[in-house]
């Protein structure tokens, strides 16, 4: 298992939490958002997702990955 922490724009509450959360989930990976800090840790088989892959599902629920 990988970690990447990525900067996320536009969270805001609980709704914000689980809807990356989940859209992590879906791809076979762990998220972890810090709705103060404007970041979301993800753990991750990289034989089996890669890091676009989860950057690109967090942006279509919404958010801005900017780092």
């Amino acid at each position: 298992m990988e970690r990447i922490q990525l900067k996320v724009e536009g969270m805001s509450c609980q709704h914000c939490v689980n809807s990356i959360e989940k859209a992590a989930s879906e791809l076979g990976a762990k998220a972890q958002v810090h709705l103060n800090e404007g970041r979301v840790e993800v753990e991750y088989d990289p034989a089996t997702v890669k890091p676009e892959q989860i950057k690109e599902a967090i942006e279509e629920q919404g958010y801005e990955v900017t780092a």
